[in-house]
């Protein structure tokens, strides 16, 4: 593995980037960019997919979001979807450059939210040839109207967070405190003493950043003001103009967010394929043991064929 860096408008993104094994000096390889989720960080997930396909044969780059983790931007932790999909532009740009990748194969990988990004930056960015979603999110949908029925919100809900975002980002133009957001103890639905209440993706998603694979980076809570930037993001919009290069989209059939992946397959033209995961939840696909390998199987599948 070799710590990197390259720039995003001015802000420094921190990245990972790892070899394939049995690396030769001097070839070049096909390469991966791999997106992390929503308030993770690189080590997580997306180091877990990194690693599983560099040991196939490519070469894989993970970093942090700019505005989070390692990377800069103020305010930190924030979530700036347009930001978001340039950092994968970005990577595409470092990877194109790289004296160990071959620029005419390089794929585009995305979990959960980032999965959403990297179908948005794959529509227009035609440097990806290959482009692939595990437990994909889309995070416009999930702030504006919530996730599953439990996460259900009403319009006037919606409108109250818009108006918070709003003050919020007023306070900070003049120099004021950064106001945090947390998706599960800012929402007056959910309850930590009646778990009934909270929807699975969330429940699981605290377990697999508490317990599972905790980070001290990881982004428990975010900028409020960058809140109304994420309801503005349609990630599928124009998503049809990925073909005809391919897309492949892998959720469980359990999970409280396969609707997403749905849509979006719904909504892309061909070749394009949802592969679903019988009995496996959104946060299956981070880390279960059980579901990890099957996904890494058929993302190797994908990219062998496609890069």
């Amino acid at each position: 593995m070799e710590r990197v860096t390259f720039q995003n408008k001015g802000n420094t993104v921190v990245g990972n980037l790892f070899r394939p094994d049995g690396f030769e000096q001097g070839m070049r390889y096909p390469a991966i960019v791999v997106t992390h989720p929503f308030g993770a960080v690189k080590e997580q997930v997306s180091t877990t997919y990194a690693k599983l396909l560099a040991a196939q044969g490519f070469v894989t780059l993970v970093f942090d979001a700019s505005y989070q983790g390692e990377s800069g931007g103020e305010p930190h932790f924030s979530e700036f979807p347009a930001s978001r999909v340039e950092d994968i532009r970005c990577a595409v740009d470092f990877l194109s450059n790289h004296p160990d990748v071959d620029a005419d194969r390089i794929g585009a990988l995305g979990i959960c939210a980032g999965g959403g990004y990297t179908v948005n930056a794959a529509q227009t960015e035609l440097r990806i040839k290959a482009a692939a979603g595990v437990s994909t999110f889309n995070i416009g949908a999930a702030r504006r109207d919530g996730v599953g029925p439990l996460g259900a919100q009403t319009a006037e809900y919606r409108t109250g967070l818009l108006e918070r975002s709003a003050k919020a980002r007023t306070r900070e133009a003049a120099g004021g405190e950064v106001e945090m957001f947390s998706l599960i103890a800012d929402n007056p639905r959910f309850d930590m003493n009646d778990l009934s209440t909270i929807p699975a993706m969330y429940l699981e998603g605290y377990r697999y950043y508490s317990e599972i694979d905790p980070n001290p980076r990881f982004m428990g809570t975010f900028a409020l003001s960058s809140l109304s930037q994420q309801m503005a993001f349609f990630p599928f919009e124009g998503i049809e103009l990925i073909s005809p290069r391919p897309l492949l989209l892998i959720a469980g059939s359990e999970a409280d967010t396969l609707s997403y992946s749905q849509d979006a397959i719904a909504k892309a033209k061909e070749p394009k394929e949802l592969h679903v995961l019988d009995g496996a939840s959104h946060i299956d696909l981070y880390w279960n043991p059980d579901h990890v390998p099957q996904v890494a199987e058929k993302l190797t599948e994908f990219f062998t064929k496609h890069l």
